[in-house]
């Protein structure tokens, strides 16, 4: 890891760095995904199974590419009955956060026979995407399907890649059973997500598509954006621990190399006050990594994307917090929650050194679906309102509209709108 005293001009050069890894800088790949899109949505199935043999290996017809009740209850068969104990323990957390998103509709009546409202509607038909193979997380499955449910959607299509032998992994399709997927279908890519945007024999179309995937499917995503909804174009993971000399340095490298292993794109990086505990880190780090199972990929990911920030003091550390806008932020210092009033832009905040970033991945409960690449100085985590939509509802009398009339006329007119004034006007002439 880079270790690097904070600036003005260093901080920048950081910014710039981590935007390159944001799914928009890679036009090149651009080409290739609009040429899929455009396959499926003209040929369908035809082109779903041609890509799927072409990219996965796998032969998948209209017979076998929707799972099977049976092979869901093969995939028990092969799980440890430990898994399903906790993807049901998940399960339980991730809902009972979701509900307390919940809203209702309102209507507001007032005395002249107004009725002002908003209606909330789950959307109908959800896709979830789901990556294949070695990027295989079954708790992506729970933290996309879950809040779906909470929100009440009526249908939810997974799609998710097989392997050459035709096969998902098990531990994917017991989460997607548990947490209640209406129907998995067997395809993975830029083509799983034209499959749902547009919709073919066999794979129904939906109204939003969430779910992380890689390069291609993200930018499939931006692509048929518009057409559906998305939930966002997700960059490569990244987490920020904020610490002071307070900070165990033990625990603050295995936290910062926790993300590091996902991806060799993903971002650690450590802002501190304090050099010593700085040193003591780096330390820590050249000690764990090459005890790691994913030891070529964390040694990427820090060469190219790992900084050890050291700041003046814990203005600036929170000044370049909020800068960077992680997904993952940490924050390990003597005043914990004091610091975390300071932070404006982070997708999820885990506070003292017993929350470490993974406990939000697997079990606390809050979406692990986080803006990435800087997104998180607009957006916020998946949820219940990313599953819902709403509808104002606005109820007049006459003679709550007498008391406006002329008023909205004036205005249509002003605008130029004549017809705008007209169709309020008709409903008075006679007066």
């Amino acid at each position: 890891m880079k270790k690097i005293k904070l600036n003005a001009e260093t901080r920048k050069n950081i910014e710039e760095n981590l935007i390159k890894r944001s799914p928009s800088s890679f036009g090149e790949y651009q080409e290739r995904v609009d040429a899929i899109l455009a396959e499926v949505k003209a040929k369908g199935d035809e082109a779903v199974f041609s890509y799927t043999k072409k990219f996965d290996g796998a032969d998948i017809n209209a017979s076998n590419i929707r799972v099977t009740d049976d092979e869901i209850k093969e995939a028990y068969n092969k799980v440890e009955d430990r898994f399903v104990e906790v993807i049901r323990k998940a399960i339980k957390n991730i809902r009972e956060y979701h509900e307390h998103q919940l809203r209702n509709s309102f209507f507001i009546p007032k005395p002249d026979g107004t009725i002002l409202g908003q209606k909330i509607t789950p959307l109908k038909n959800v896709g979830v995407y789901v990556p294949g193979g070695k990027a295989a997380y079954p708790s992506s499955v729970l933290m996309n399907v879950v809040p779906a449910k909470v929100a009440g959607v009526d249908n939810i299509i997974m799609v998710t890649p097989p392997g050459k032998d035709g096969k998902i992994y098990e531990g994917t399709l017991v989460a997607a059973h548990e947490a209640g997927v209406t129907e998995i279908y067997k395809v993975g890519g830029a083509q799983a997500i034209a499959a749902l945007a547009y919709g073919t024999e066999t794979i129904p179309k939906v109204d939003k598509i969430v779910g992380p995937g890689n390069i291609y499917v993200a930018l499939a995503k931006k692509s048929v954006y518009g057409l559906v909804s998305i939930d966002s174009v997700a960059g490569p993971s990244e987490v920020m621990v904020l610490a002071d000399d307070t900070a165990n340095p033990e625990y603050v490298a295995a936290d910062l190399l926790s993300q590091a292993e996902h991806d060799q794109m993903a971002s650690a990086i450590l802002v501190t006050t304090s050099e010593k505990l700085a040193d003591e880190v780096a330390k820590w780090i050249d000690k764990f990594v090459p005890t790691l199972s994913r030891k070529e990929i964390i040694e990427k990911s820090l060469e190219n994307y790992g900084y050890i920030l050291i700041a003046k003091d814990m203005d600036e550390a929170i000044d370049c917090v909020n800068q960077i806008a992680s997904e993952h932020l940490e924050i390990i210092t003597a005043n914990p929650f004091d610091a975390m009033t300071k932070v404006r832009n982070a997708g999820a905040i885990f506070i003292g050194e017993w929350s470490s970033e993974p406990l939000g991945d697997y079990m606390a409960g809050p979406d692990h679906v986080l803006p990435t690449s800087g997104t998180a100085k607009f957006f916020s985590p998946l949820g219940v309102d990313d599953f819902i939509k709403k509808s104002s509802v606005i109820f007049y009398s006459r003679p709550a509209l007498k008391e406006l009339h002329e008023d909205i006329e004036y205005f249509a007119k002003a605008e130029g709108l004549t017809a705008h004034a007209n169709s309020i006007a008709v409903r008075f002439k006679d007066e």
